[in-house]
C-alpha cells in the first residue's frame, strides 16, 4: 500500500494531470493520492497559492475581489475544459471560492488560512473527478473526514497524536482516495494549514496513520542531488539516504522536501521515495530508516545563508554556574531562537538565523549581556552562511574533517567557525556568505571528484 504526493508543478495543467493519471494507473498500491493545488505552468505564471493570498488580502482591505475570483477560477476552468470534465465540478469550485469572500473578517484567527487552503482543497475534488472518469474509481475526502486534526495554530498547525487512530480506518475504502494536502481541521472545526509546503506534511501524516509500505513524493526533479544543481554543475545523484541525513540536508538549504514532513514517516517507520512526476520511471532517491551498507562517507553537501553569530567573551566563563542559562534566558525573555552554540573556555558564540534579529533585540542582547552578566566583551556579526557536509558513514572514516577543511584552505576560504554533533552525521562550518557557493564547489570536489 502505497501514499503518493503531487506537488503543484505536477499538477499545474491538463498535461501533467494526465501524467498523474497514468502513474496511479501503472501502480494498484497506490491508494492514497495527496494533492498540493496548481503551480506555475511556465517561470511567469501564476501559483494559485500566490493568487488566493492575493484575494484574501483584497478582501481583507476592502477592495473589489471579482476580478481575483475569476482569475483563480478560470485557472480551474482552463484544465476541466481540457479533460473534458463537464460543468458540475466546475460550478462547486467556482461556488466555492465566491464564498470565501463571504466569510467573517473581524476576530476570524482562520481566514487565512481558510483562504490559502482552497488551492489545495478544490484541486483534490478536480482530480478525483478526472480519476473517476478514466477508470480509477476514486473519492475525494476533507481532511475533517479523513481524520486529519490538528492544534489551533494559525499557519503552524501541529497533527494531534488522537488523528492516527481515524487516519487508520481509511484503509477500509476500497476506493482511490484524493485528500487535499497543507492543512487540517481544529477540534473547533476550524481550518489550519501547516508550514508553507505543507502538502509533504499531510502526505507524511497519511503514510503514518494508514501503515503505508511506501510514501512517494513526486515533484519536478528526479531526486536528490549531492549538492545543489544551480552551484554545482550536474552534480552527482544520491540513491538512497536515511532519514537523519535527509534532515541535515534539509536543514541547511535542500528544498526538494520539508523537512518537518520527515517526522510523522520516520515516526511511523514508512520509508519514502522521491520521484518525478515527468521521468517516473526513474529510481529517484529513497530515503529510509537504517543505512543499508553504501560506503560513501559524505553523501551530501549543502549551504544556506542568512545567519548571525553573537560572539560572547568573558574571563574564567566556564567557572560560573550557570553562565550559558543566563545567556539564553536573555534569549528566551526576547523571543529568540537559536540553531548553534559553539563554546570555548572563555568563549561562546550562538549562531541564529537572522530573522529573529531587530536593531532593537540587537541592542537591548548587547545591553544585557554587558550589565546582567558583565561579559569582556560582545558582537554581533552579520551575512553569515553555514556548509554542512552529511554522512552517517563519516564517523567511521578517519580523516573527513582533514579533506574537508584542506579544500576549503586550499580555495583561500576563511572558517569563522566548526560544530559537529556527537552523532557525527554532519559538519558545519560557518563561513561568510560571500564564499558560500566558493565553499560549497570545494567541498563537492574534495568528496565527489
Amino acid at each position: 500500500m502505497k501514499v503518493t504526493k503531487f506537488g503543484g508543478s505536477s499538477l499545474a495543467s491538463a498535461a501533467q494531470l494526465c501524467k498523474v493519471l497514468d502513474i496511479i494507473k501503472a501502480d494498484y498500491e497506490r491508494r492514497f493520492v495527496i494533492v498540493s493545488a496548481p503551480g506555475k505552468r511556465t517561470a511567469d505564471d501564476t501559483k494559485v497559492t500566490d493568487a488566493l493570498i492575493k484575494y484574501y488580502q483584497n478582501y481583507r482591505a476592502g477592495n473589489d475581489v471579482s476580478a481575483d475570483q475569476e482569475w483563480i477560477i478560470d485557472r480551474y476552468r482552463a484544465i476541466i475544459e481540457e479533460l473534458h470534465l463537464g460543468s458540475d465540478i466546475l460550478e462547486k469550485i467556482a461556488t466555492a471560492i465566491k464564498v470565501l469572500a463571504t466569510l467573517p473578517i473581524e476576530n476570524n484567527r482562520f481566514l487565512y488560512d481558510t483562504f490559502l487552503a482552497a488551492g489545495e482543497d478544490n484541486n483534490a475534488k478536480l482530480i478525483a473527478a478526472f480519476f473517476s472518469q478514466n477508470d480509477v474509481p476514486a473519492q475525494y475526502i476533507h481532511p475533517r473526514e479523513a481524520g486529519i486534526t490538528v492544534s489551533s495554530e494559525p499557519s503552524n498547525a501541529r497533527i494531534l497524536p488522537s488523528s492516527y487512530d481515524k487516519l487508520e480506518n481509511l484503509r477500509e475504502y476500497n476506493d482511490v482516495l484524493v485528500i487535499p494536502g497543507f492543512f487540517g481541521v481544529t477540534v473547533d472545526n476550524e481550518i489550519c494549514t501547516f508550514s508553507r509546503g505543507g502538502s509533504d506534511i499531510t502526505g507524511s501524516i497519511v503514510a503514518a496513520g494508514v501503515k503505508a509500505d511506501l510514501y512517494e513524493n513526486f515533484t519536478d526533479v528526479n531526486g536528490i542531488f549531492a549538492a545543489h544543481p544551480g552551484v554545482i554543475d550536474n552534480p552527482h545523484s544520491i540513491p538512497e539516504l536515511t532519514y537523519k541525513e535527509m534532515r541535515e540536508l534539509a536543514y541547511a538549504g535542500f528544498s526538494v522536501l520539508h523537512d518537518e514532513a520527515l517526522i510523522p514517516a520516520y515516526r511511523g517507520k514508512v520509508p519514502l521515495v522521491i520521484k518525478n512526476t515527468n521521468n517516473p520511471d526513474h529510481p529517484g532517491t529513497k530515503i529510509v530508516i537504517e543505512n543499508t551498507g553504501k560506503d560513501m562517507p559524505v553523501i551530501g553537501i549543502a549551504g544556506d545563508d542568512h545567519f548571525v553569530s553573537i560572539n560572547i567573551s568573558k574571563y574564567l566563563m566556564n567557572r560560573e554556574v550557570g553562565f550559558g542559562r543566563k545567556v539564553l534566558q536573555i534569549l528566551e525573555d526576547l523571543n529568540i531562537r537559536f540553531e548553534h552554540m559553539p563554546t570555548g573556555i572563555d568563549d561562546m558564540s550562538i549562531v541564529l538565523r537572522d530573522r529573529e534579529l531587530t536593531p532593537i533585540k540587537e541592542q537591548e542582547i548587547i545591553t544585557q549581556l554587558t550589565r546582567k552578566l558583565e561579559v569582556d566583551h560582545v558582537d554581533i556579526q552579520h551575512d553569515l552562511s553555514i556548509i554542512m557536509i552529511v554522512g552517517e558513514n563519516m564517523k567511521s572514516q578517519v580523516g573527513v574533517m582533514s579533506t574537508a577543511t584542506k579544500a576549503l584552505s586550499d580555495n583561500h576560504i576563511n572558517l569563522t567557525m566548526i560544530s559537529q554533533g556527537s552523532s557525527e552525521v554532519s559538519i558545519m562550518f560557518v563561513v561568510n556568505s560571500e564564499d558560500e557557493k566558493k565553499a560549497v564547489r570545494a567541498l563537492y570536489n574534495a568528496f565527489f571528484k
